[in-house]
């Protein structure tokens, strides 16, 4: 890489997490926060904390293709902006309502494809790769962290006070969107060519698109119970960091030992197939825990089942942005990244208001058979793609 595509790959890559830690931050403790708003119960909390991913989806092809038009900062920063407005609103809500509402006005802020099309402006074919896997390493960090600090946070500042720390981090993201990050080009690379249906048809995108959304929806919905599991378990919602913790340092000595090495030879396909096996398991382990009959589970069985979970999810995060961006073809690359990022907003709201509902009517057990049944079909889908062969890799 050059130094100005270092800077743009780091600067954008620090965006992208500011926001996505906006987004993941809330996540861990959302379910046993929300209970005490006036109107919660699993329905609503479920669709407050998944709507998010509803209005991301609605505006973020629109938005992306705004930025072609108008320059890619500017609808950044204003995103950012939006995303601050709702974070303030769901701060100041006493009710499951307000809630929705500033959640809802949170995902209006949806920037992820004019950022990922700005990191395609400024920067090389050959170092692209790199730069949307620091992206992707740069979202399940960020996730991972949240898992760790939220439950102190929210013992410290409460629900409320972690939405104001959210607003915080946007504006400390518009700030950096100018400062860190390389003047943009004055014509985008992928502004013109390319239709949507060539994305939509796309095979191996196709693959791709369906994956984010059944990734992201079987994460928000794993942790519209999980976080009750672990207290059910004996450990409070303080100290959850203590399971969360060695869980993702241990899923991230796995991700460097295997996911890059298993590039470099040319094996990514192999890597991929066996993560979508590894958090499928983990639906399955959670489906069967809770089970009438299957007792409540330990700490410690918990603890692994999470070090399996986020191993699988920290390599599919980290690879399928890079995946797409060589996939795509050259003149839809932006196009492709906005669908991409549509598909997993799509995977958000689903996971959260889908999930609800289930829990609601069904209890927790279905919404676990669920997630299992769509890693399957998501295995299923994917035993056809073609990876980049190892000179792609190499570059």
């Amino acid at each position: 890489m050059t130094p100005s595509e270092r800077r743009s790959s780091l600067g954008l890559a620090l965006i992208f997490a500011l926001r996505m830690l906006g987004l993941f931050l809330v996540v861990p403790v959302f379910e046993l926060e929300a209970s005490h708003y006036a109107g919660a119960n699993p329905a609503s909390i479920g669709m407050a904390m998944g709507v998010y991913g509803l209005t991301q989806a609605v505006l973020q092809l629109p938005l992306g293709m705004a930025s072609d038009r108008w320059g890619r900062k500017r609808l950044i920063a204003l995103g950012l902006l939006v995303f601050a407005v709702g974070s303030v609103i769901a701060a100041m809500a006493t009710t499951i309502d307000g809630l929705l509402w500033g959640r809802a006005i949170q995902g209006a802020g949806a920037v992820s494809a004019a950022v990922t099309a700005l990191l395609a402006d400024q920067t090389r074919d050959v170092v692209r790769t790199k730069a949307m896997a620091m992206i992707g390493a740069s979202i399940g960090l960020v996730f991972s962290l949240a898992l760790i600090v939220s439950p102190l946070l929210a013992g410290w500042m409460g629900l409320s006070g972690m939405f104001w720390l959210v607003a915080v981090l946007a504006l400390l993201a518009v700030v950096a969107i100018f400062v860190m990050v390389p003047p943009e080009p004055a014509l985008h690379r992928d502004a013109v060519g390319g239709s949507l249906a060539e994305v939509l048809a796309h095979p191996a995108l196709l693959r791709l698109n369906v994956g984010v959304f059944v990734l992201h929806a079987v994460q928000l919905a794993m942790w519209m119970v999980l976080p009750r599991m672990l207290v059910e378990a004996g450990l409070v919602k303080e100290h959850h960091w203590y399971v969360y913790l060695p869980a993702v340092l241990g899923s991230f000595l796995v991700m460097g030992g295997v996911l890059f090495r298993m590039e470099r030879k040319g094996k990514l396909k192999q890597v991929f197939l066996a993560s979508i096996v590894l958090v499928g398991l983990t639906q399955l382990a959670l489906w069967w825990m809770s089970g009438s009959s299957a007792g409540e589970p330990s700490l410690w069985t918990l603890g692994l089942l999470l070090l399996v979970f986020f191993s699988g999810f920290n390599m599919l995060e980290a690879s399928q942005p890079s995946l797409v961006s060589r996939q795509a073809p050259p003149q839809a690359r932006g196009m492709a990244l906005g669908v991409y990022n549509t598909l997993q907003s799509l995977g958000l709201f689903a996971g959260g208001a889908v999930g609800g509902i289930l829990i609601k009517h069904s209890g927790p057990q279905m919404l676990f058979m669920a997630s299992g049944v769509l890693m399957l079909l998501w295995l299923l889908v994917a035993l056809g793609m073609t990876a980049p062969g190892r000179q792609a890799a190499a570059h």
